[in-house]
């Protein structure tokens, strides 16, 4: 029974060795010297503050910001996972035919329509769906141009100075084919308050 358990234990102390101590800290090391930014979340700090994540949807609300997509953890929007109040990224698992769905997204058209009653543009569906996850940091082209008439008017700039801040801040898809166009919000924020 020695001779038999011997090799197994100094197999498991080998495998833990490498696939737990060597092989994670292998691949933390090398993303911390080519992936810095990356590697640690995307942080955007600003004389040393963090503002936020790349990566992660903010909750902006007033009429002088740009609004990301709405998240699915409605009540704890943008949070990290808490058992205790359940917030963290979920989706709603509610179907195209769900009456709380439907009262969910005309309540969020509502919204925008009250904050810019004068602007009579579709509403692109990004602006009132939630995503998958709830927490994305990207809205499409159509939803930040949609947005330029309420911010610029609560700026008091002009709808021409905030379009073009807007398209500065338009990001490709990535290799010219994955994904879709898109706006970072906090990124187009931060730039609203003359923070780049």
């Amino acid at each position: 029974m020695k001779t038999q358990m011997r090799p197994l234990i100094i197999l498991f102390g080998v495998l833990v060795l490498i696939t737990g101590v060597l092989y994670p800290l292998t691949v933390t090391g090398l993303a911390q010297l080519i992936f810095p930014s990356q590697a640690n979340g995307s942080l955007i700090r600003v004389n040393g503050q963090l503002m936020g994540s790349e990566l992660i949807g903010q909750n902006f609300t007033g009429a002088g910001f740009f609004w990301g997509r709405p998240s699915a953890t409605a009540t704890n929007p943008y949070n990290a996972y808490d058992q205790k109040t359940l917030t963290g990224s979920s989706g709603s698992n509610l179907g195209p035919l769900s009456q709380s769905l439907i009262d969910t997204v005309q309540g969020r058209v509502n919204i925008l329509k009250g904050n810019s009653p004068v602007n009579s543009s579709l509403i692109p569906v990004d602006l009132v769906t939630a995503s998958a996850s709830g927490l994305d940091p990207d809205i499409s082209i159509a939803a930040a141009y949609y947005q330029v008439q309420r911010v610029a008017l609560a700026r008091g700039m002009s709808e021409a100075t905030v379009m073009k801040l807007v398209n500065q801040f338009i990001e490709q898809p990535q290799f010219g084919v994955l994904g879709e166009a898109r706006v970072n919000v906090l990124q187009l924020n931060l730039a609203l308050e003359g923070i780049k």
